[in-house]
């Protein structure tokens, strides 16, 4: 039977549209089927069909879907659960199963209108542990001092343990002014209770500034905060913008950027590259799919690169772009280190599935899941707060002025 399912393809913790056609395939004995059986049915078959390991976590598949029948589904409860206990055996926090009121609000977050708190958050892969990725800019997170790896281990005093990603983001949410307490632990410190009201929070990406190093040089210092619909178009604008005002170098801050639309990471590559490769997509047949720059870039000047712990997913993309292809040097902490692809479908009673379909590597063929980037220069510093990036107190953006100082001089040597 033929059907249209919205795919929605996804990199960290937004997502990219398109729509595709997907076949569905033919269920034996339809008729015998219930409806809660032919939920759990169309799960296991788009799982079968798209999911990124072919070994299924090293077992057999078709008995899974066959455990998952076998009992009695009478409820819609009784069919989510049975899916739920299907994909962790999968063992992916990635993979997922959203009854439909998580899958409304992933699709509301996605259009920019966001209230809550402004975290970015993940399950750590080796420890099972919710896990910050990064605090949005000037959001209540951030405000209230949270910090990339931050550990929550408790919402409002319930227990983090066994909360998949959506549960603990719905407990997160909730409206303008209200009061959410977050139970916190990070490396070296004493376990501390953090209190943030919610807010609205903006989604401006882009903050530039032209500044001027102690040697003259003109610099445009850009800051994105993350990949939304409007990043590639506002950052062009920027450079542009810089451009006209006689910027020699730049510095792109991509530190605390959790990622966002794998096209928007794309696109900006783009805008700094006249050619080359940005990045491949691996699937489980091992099909590559690439990206190219086509130029022409909109500046030739020298390029530094700001990353640290809290720079994932599409940030990754870019950076590794740029670097692999020579274009950036990068200066900082080694990345996150989320490098697998989502794809979004929706069910047919109105829920979804977010399933891991591909992976991404660089151009030269470097995997980043779980490993990260590593910067040319690596410079650690200890976590500073808003009013001090890319000033003195900024080691790393400090570091980043130095390169651009020693490119100044190999360039005026050669001409």
């Amino acid at each position: 039977m033929g059907f249209m399912q919205k795919h929605v393809f996804r990199v960290g913790f937004s997502l990219f549209l398109a729509f595709c056609l997907a076949m569905g395939g033919f269920i034996p004995q339809a008729t015998a089927l219930t409806n809660e059986q032919k939920l759990v049915s169309e799960v296991w078959r788009i799982v079968n069909r798209s999911y990124l390991d072919e070994t299924f976590n090293h077992q057999n598949w078709a008995d899974v879907r066959q455990k998952a029948l076998q009992k009695p589904l009478t409820s819609q409860e009784g069919a989510y659960t049975a899916i739920q206990s299907m994909l962790k055996s999968l063992d992916d926090p990635f993979t997922r199963f959203l009854d439909p009121e998580q899958y409304r609000s992933l699709q509301v977050n996605t259009s920019g209108e966001l209230t809550g708190v402004g975290l970015q958050i993940a399950l750590n892969p080796h420890t099972g542990q919710l896990e910050v990725v990064s605090p949005i800019a000037g959001s209540p997170a951030d405000k209230a001092g949270m910090r990339p790896r931050d550990r929550i281990l408790k919402i409002e005093g319930f227990s983090t343990e066994n909360l998949t990603l959506d549960e603990a983001a719905a407990r997160m949410r909730g409206p303008i002014g209200s009061l959410v307490t977050l139970l916190i632990e990070r490396d070296g410190e004493e376990q501390q209770e953090v209190r943030i009201v919610r807010d609205r929070i903006e989604l401006n990406p882009v903050v530039a500034e032209l500044r001027t190093s102690s040697q003259g040089t003109s610099i445009g210092y850009l800051r994105l905060t993350q990949f939304n619909a409007n990043a590639a178009m506002e950052l062009a604008h920027a450079i542009n913008s810089l451009e006209k005002k006689g910027a020699a170098a730049y510095i792109l801050d991509l530190r605390n950027n959790p990622g966002g639309l794998l096209q928007a990471g794309i696109e900006i590559a783009r805008l700094w590259l006249d050619s080359g490769t940005i990045v491949y997509t691996v699937n489980r047949q091992g099909v590559q799919g690439s990206f190219e720059a086509f130029g022409p870039s909109l500046t030739k000047d020298p390029l530094v690169i700001l990353v640290n712990q809290g720079t994932a997913s599409a940030s990754e993309i870019l950076a590794g772009a740029l670097q692999d292809n020579g274009r950036a040097k990068l200066v900082g902490e080694t990345t996150f280190g989320k490098g697998l692809i989502q794809s979004l479908f929706e069910l047919s009673d109105g829920s979804g599935l977010a399933v891991t379909i591909a992976k991404y590597e660089t151009p030269q063929h470097r995997d980043i899941n779980k490993l990260g980037i590593k910067p040319d220069q690596v410079v650690t510093q200890q976590p500073i707060n808003r009013e001090q990036i890319a000033t003195e107190a900024d080691l790393q953006y400090q570091a980043a002025i130095e390169v651009l100082a020693k490119n100044a001089v190999v360039v005026g040597s050669r001409e």
